[in-house]
């Protein structure tokens, strides 16, 4: 018999029955006569008690030495399958000796795991920071740089950098009421034009201090250009500038907007500059720096791109079937809304989001029929996404909020 003791528990294997897996680690054991050979197969060996100690696992060993009593590797549902893997490959035995349904088991087991250490390992990544304090030891102005990065970064770290994270999102929401304003009828007049002038400017200036604080304390320009928030804030307030510029060369065409194609180009300028004013509404982006529930909404969008996509695609398939179902039925009433397909689609659409403007609606029985079986489509469809991306969400959101 070999005489093995596992973390304290003494087990009895026959020396045939080890042998008939020789490429195992007991089956080595037991086949070699080279009692060096032998001590490196164990951690340490008793001489009076005929006895090789391992330091591993008993409670696995348990299932590793049935395996050698009875040829089958029985696998417990209940076991970690990380700490399994790695047993059983200290041991030598392939995980092919394990029935088929246990196999199953493990590897969706495993795949859990290793989606559920992935996802956990993005939301820590989603609030580190790009740069750490001790990234500014021994650099150019380490120390003032540090300092400011603890402002801008780190809002936790002391009052000041809590105060500047509050006035961060406070300029966002008066940028959007200024903008929101601005396009009040009562509000275009010369006065309240330079008072909202004056809130964009004011706005502008912070922003842009921000975003040359955060460019002067990261610690890699590259890095600092490749991060999503970084690239929010230079959308935030390259408007305001290009606003002024193409104000500026708006000027400059009216002095001579005696000739034709110089008025033409002011009107261009013009709709160019409304394009860019539309921009400042990304400026709302922003708050997703300091708000972990926008941060946990946009990490549940990536992480459920693909039942997102399902889902759009399904919309698609129901937009498409059930407007020509509704054109074939009523394209032969008078005055009917559904002449041709595309002119379905806007119903469609509505109905099955369940929405349902009233716009546009059927006239014949079994018009009505296609539209109740459009929107029971759409109730179906609605919810089967909806409660998987709201469990995720939560989810996300619970263990975001616990790491920050």
């Amino acid at each position: 018999l070999l005489n093995l003791n596992v973390g304290g528990k003494l087990f009895h294997i026959a020396y045939k029955l080890a042998a008939r897996y020789p490429v195992t680690r007991l089956g080595k054991l037991a086949l070699y006569t080279d009692p060096m050979k032998k001590l490196q197969l164990c951690d340490d060996y008793s001489v009076q008690k005929n006895e090789y100690f391992f330091d591993r696992d008993p409670s696995i060993f348990h299932y590793i030495f049935h395996f050698y009593c009875s040829g089958v590797l029985w696998i417990m549902d209940e076991m970690c399958p990380s700490n399994f893997m790695e047993e059983i490959k200290y041991w030598g035995i392939h995980l092919k000796y394990s029935q088929r349904c246990c196999r199953i088991l493990l590897e969706e087991k495993q795949d859990e795991l290793g989606e559920y250490l992935k996802i956990q390992k993005e939301l820590e990544a989603e609030l580190e920071p790009l740069d750490s304090a001790e990234q500014f030891e021994g650099k150019f102005l380490g120390r003032f740089r540090k300092m400011i990065w603890n402002l801008i970064e780190n809002p936790y770290s002391s009052v000041a950098a809590k105060i500047i994270a509050v006035m961060s999102s406070f300029f966002v929401l008066i940028s959007i009421v200024g903008m929101t304003l601005s396009t009040v009828e009562e509000m275009k007049h010369k006065t309240g034009k330079m008072w909202m002038e004056q809130l964009e400017m004011i706005c502008a200036i912070f922003f842009t201090s921000e975003y040359l604080m955060r460019l002067i304390s990261s610690s890699s320009f590259k890095n600092f250009l490749r991060a999503a928030f970084n690239a929010v804030d230079l959308v935030a307030i390259l408007p305001f500038y290009i606003q002024i510029l193409f104000e500026n060369l708006d000027e400059a065409d009216t002095l001579y907007h005696e000739e034709l194609h110089k008025v033409e180009n002011v009107s261009k300028l013009g709709k160019v500059l409304k394009l860019i004013k539309l921009m400042r509404i990304f400026r709302i982006l922003k708050l997703a720096r300091h708000s972990t529930g926008l941060r946990a909404f946009g990490f549940t969008m990536r992480q459920c791109y693909q039942q997102v996509c399902c889902l759009f695609l399904f919309i698609a398939m129901g937009v498409f079937t059930f407007s020509a179902l509704m054109h074939s039925v009523e394209h032969d009433v008078p005055g009917t809304n559904f002449t041709s397909i595309p002119y379905a689609w806007w119903w469609a659409a509505v109905s099955l989001s369940t929405v349902g403007y009233g716009d546009t609606v059927p006239d014949t029985v079994l018009g009505r029929m296609v539209a109740f079986a459009c929107i029971s489509f759409g109730i179906i469809l609605n919810g089967m996404p909806i409660s998987i991306l709201y469990n995720k969400f939560s989810d996300y959101y619970a263990k975001l909020k616990a790491h920050e």
